[in-house]
């Protein structure tokens, strides 16, 4: 039987990664949890609790062996799988997701662009070509995409996901400002840009 993990846990699982990542960068090979919890506003209580959640961290006393760590949150998270990423709208923010060069650190690699604009398909961005969107079945099945990436207006993200669930992709990575139906076995995660400026606005406009 599957082990359920809360939602809040997993999202806390990224914010690890990048920590211990940058930690390593400092040259530091031990981190407490207090230490890790102070970088990060998390109470060591919660982090332990978060770890202990995949099995056993760390050894007490002492601290965690950050490159241990490390790899295994990532080995958690699954980016050892190096997934294949599809972006479907190259204009500015797809190109700009083409374009940053830190997916290939986390195990990410853009394989494909697509876009149903004439007037962009058949330029190339990074390297890529961009293909026409008619032709989505194809693309995928022939870079093995993994996650498609949704960067379309959002009256034509519902059919854009349904065609590159029909391409076989096993995730989507949405941009659009609007809840997308999938089915239950395809992950999907929402990226609203407006939600994190909107909130941002609220807690300056309490100043």
């Amino acid at each position: 039987m599957k082990k359920m993990i809360s939602q809040a846990t997993i999202d806390r699982l990224p914010l690890y990664f990048r920590t211990l990542r940058l930690v390593e960068d400092e040259d530091l090979t031990i981190i407490s949890s207090d230490e890790l919890g102070r970088r990060l506003d998390i109470t060591p209580e919660q982090i332990r609790k978060d770890l202990a959640t995949f099995g056993q961290f760390g050894r007490k006393g002492i601290g965690y062996d950050v490159s241990e760590l490390k790899e295994r949150i990532s080995n958690i998270l699954g980016l050892h799988n190096h997934w294949r990423l599809a972006i479907v709208g190259v204009g500015h923010l797809g190109g700009a997701l083409a374009n940053y060069v830190n997916f290939a650190s986390l195990g990410f690699s853009v394989v494909a662009l697509l876009d149903r604009d004439k007037r962009i398909v058949g330029n190339k961005v990074n390297g890529i070509e961009v293909c026409d969107t008619a032709d989505m079945n194809e693309v995928i099945a022939s870079t093995a995409a993994d996650i498609g990436v949704i960067t379309v207006p959002a009256a034509e993200a519902q059919s854009v996901a349904d065609m590159l669930v029909a391409a076989g992709v096993k995730g989507i990575w949405n941009f659009a400002p609007i809840k997308l139906s999938v089915p239950p076995a395809v992950p999907l995660v929402n990226e609203d840009l407006s939600v994190g400026l909107s909130a941002l606005s609220y807690h300056m406009s309490q100043e």
